[in-house]
């Protein structure tokens, strides 16, 4: 029997593009939740690296801190040693030398000071990001947590719905014309809803806007099976186009 002389309802064909349209959109849906739950984790991990690298920069800047503070007694000890040397100093020279030394130390302590304040401050800026780093993380985590429950949630309500569809599915597919079954399933796995067009209003497969004959529509408004000459697709006439 060729193609043309095998009767597929219009109807029919309208049922099963719905039904597969439907199919392909629940699919999509259930296909994005794994990828939203993924999104939601690169955050949470984004949110952890800042952490990680302001408190590296806090660690950084404690060593700095704890450095100078060090430099800064160690040359206060110093200088309560040279002051002790003047008393027992020999020469003017010796004594001289000893006052400068002190002078230069207590200069460079003054300096010193300035930068440990400076520093100091640095630290609690430092530790203001921790803070707001951190919080950045809980959020996140949080967010994620909801995100989660969510996301699996809706995708078990998808899921039943898509167990529902393809039970309507199969119900409806044991009406397809037996000489066209074959053509119809082999075509379904490879091209899925786009397996089946609509004629648009120009006369064109709808899949391909490949322009159909005046015979050929004809054909399908009389239920005979039509296929577009070049994507291969189930054609039918739509329902706000029927006569």
């Amino acid at each position: 029997m060729s193609q043309s002389e095998i009767e597929f309802s219009t109807q029919l064909l309208r049922t099963l593009h719905r039904i597969h349209r439907q199919r392909a959109d629940l699919q999509s849906q259930i296909d994005r939740c794994p990828r939203q739950i993924k999104a939601g984790e690169a955050m949470v991990a984004k949110a952890e690296a800042n952490l990680l690298e302001v408190k590296e920069k806090n660690k950084k800047a404690t060593l700095v801190y704890d450095e100078k503070q060090l430099q800064l007694k160690t040359r206060e000890m110093r200088i309560d040693e040279l002051a002790a040397k003047l008393n027992t100093a020999g020469t003017n020279r010796e004594f001289s030398a000893l006052k400068e030394q002190i002078a230069a130390d207590k200069q460079a302590n003054s300096v010193q000071s300035d930068e440990i304040f400076e520093a100091l401050e640095e630290l609690d800026q430092i530790g203001e990001e921790i803070k707001a780093a951190q919080e950045k993380l809980d959020t996140q985590v949080s967010e994620h947590e909801v995100r989660v429950k969510e996301v699996e949630e809706k995708s078990a309500t998808l899921t039943g719905e898509l167990e529902r569809v393809n039970g309507e599915l199969e119900s409806v597919e044991k009406s397809i014309p037996s000489a066209a079954r074959a053509d119809y399933d082999r075509l379904i796995k490879a091209k899925g809803e786009e397996a089946l067009a609509p004629v648009d209003a120009e006369s064109s497969c709808g899949g391909c806007y490949t322009t159909l004959t005046t015979q050929q529509i004809d054909r399908l408004r009389m239920s005979a099976l039509i296929r577009c000459a070049n994507c291969n697709a189930f054609l039918y006439i739509p329902e706000d186009r029927s006569p």
